[in-house]
């Protein structure tokens, strides 16, 4: 038996009806709390809707400005970050790390060139011995850990998502080109001119955190099991220390998530922590007006555009991370930082690339269709990375809608 959805608020423009219909079918069929969508096509909003609930017991509506954590959507902000110093002749994709972090080249890392660490394939997955959750919470703490680091496996041989350390990795060159953090260098060089300040965050003030959605893992029914589990990232017993990539069937994911223990994701601390692999906090308004500047072919030059959506990975190459047990594919199609439009999640251009984040959310730019798109949730699903069925139907929507007007 459905029930009827909450309330939807926001615009769709005529002709882009479907979207909404789907939008709010995801309440009434498919488990939706808290969401909003967003899409631009050329430099128009045509779809700006939100609904729903922003916690558990339903005593918070979800509100055009509601920020949610978007875990691994954040990611591609991050990559953002570092192509645009690629754009201004600041950061080689071909140099070695250590030029710009010189500590880096300890444990035979002094030849990984930067455009591995964009395409996960450093194997510097983590440190080899467990952090406690206050350690990672201390950025200095983090890069030290990883810089001393020895791989995983053979630095280029292998592709493997690099879940957490992804974004210390990447955002530690940040900050050695720039001297900023990588939220910092966000806000003042993408969020700030594009007047999105407000509503993209990597280290979320705690000015704003009465904004935040309250993240709902899989499987949770009520108020008293909403707790996340200390040491995932969202929920569930953690797996005890491995020894090796061998040493247990998952891992690598073992390795990514609880070797960098995030805590309680609803907490002040994580939020206002800078994670830039998995805590930005976002609209789906805000997040789809990044991305449509890289639609509509503005931040980065041409050629960086296209060096941001060529594939770095071989011909059916398994990832290692994302094979061990995940719902994504094991041969996921990595650019600089961005996952390619694999199965059409991207709707229906090839070229279209973006990110998305454990538990259902999604941000892509399409630039032949000139379409920009965002997705973003409460309640967290098995699915990730664009397979969520929410927005895979919302997605699949709006490109029926563009062929039809």
């Amino acid at each position: 038996m459905t029930t009827p959805p909450p309330s939807v608020h926001g615009t769709c423009a005529p002709g882009f009806e479907g979207v909404r219909e789907e939008f709010e079918r995801n309440f009434r069929e498919r488990g939706e709390l808290g969401a909003a969508v967003a899409v631009t096509v050329d430099d128009t909003f045509v779809v700006d809707l939100w609904a729903g609930s922003a916690d558990l017991s339903g005593t918070r509506a979800w509100e055009r400005d509601t920020l949610v954590n978007v875990y691994s959507t954040t990611k591609g902000l991050t990559a953002l970050c570092a192509h645009l110093l690629v754009d201004r002749g600041e950061l080689d994709l071909d140099a070695p790390v250590a030029r710009y972090w010189p500590e880096f080249a300890q444990a035979g890392k002094g030849d990984i060139p930067v455009r591995w660490l964009l395409s996960h394939r450093t194997g510097v997955l983590a440190p080899r011995e467990p952090m406690r959750p206050e350690q990672v919470q201390d950025w200095d703490t983090v890069c030290a850990a990883l810089a001393a680091a020895e791989p995983w496996w053979r630095p280029g041989e292998r592709q493997g998502y690099h879940a957490v350390a992804y974004g210390f990795l990447v955002g530690e060159v940040v900050r050695r080109i720039t001297g900023v953090s990588l939220g910092t260098f966000l806000r003042t060089e993408v969020t700030a001119p594009l007047g999105v300040d407000s509503s993209v965050y990597v280290g979320t003030p705690a000015s704003e955190h009465a904004r935040c959605a309250d993240m709902i893992p899989p499987g949770t029914t009520d108020a008293n099991s909403e707790k996340d589990t200390e040491g995932t990232l969202f929920g569930g017993a953690p797996e005890p220390p491995v020894a090796g990539l061998d040493a247990h069937p998952l891992a690598p994911l073992t390795l990514a998530l609880n070797y960098l223990p995030m805590g309680e994701v609803n907490s002040a601390a994580f939020r206002t922590a800078e994670i830039p692999a998995a805590n930005g906090h976002a609209t789906a308004r805000g997040l789809a007006t990044v991305y449509r500047e890289l639609a509509n072919n503005r931040l980065v030059t041409p050629s960086t555009l296209e060096a941001m959506r060529t594939r770095q990975s071989g011909a059916d190459e398994p990832d290692v991370v994302l094979a061990a047990g995940t719902a994504v594919s094991s041969a996921w199609w990595w650019g600089l930082g961005y996952m390619l439009n694999q199965f059409g999640m991207a709707g229906t251009n090839p070229g279209a690339f973006g990110h998305g984040g454990a538990g259902g959310s999604f941000a892509f730019a399409d630039p032949e269709g000139r379409v920009s798109y965002a997705y973003v949730m409460n309640r967290m699903d098995g699915g990730t990375s664009g397979e969520d069925v929410r927005s895979w139907k919302l997605v699949e929507s709006l490109y029926e809608c563009l062929k039809a007007n």
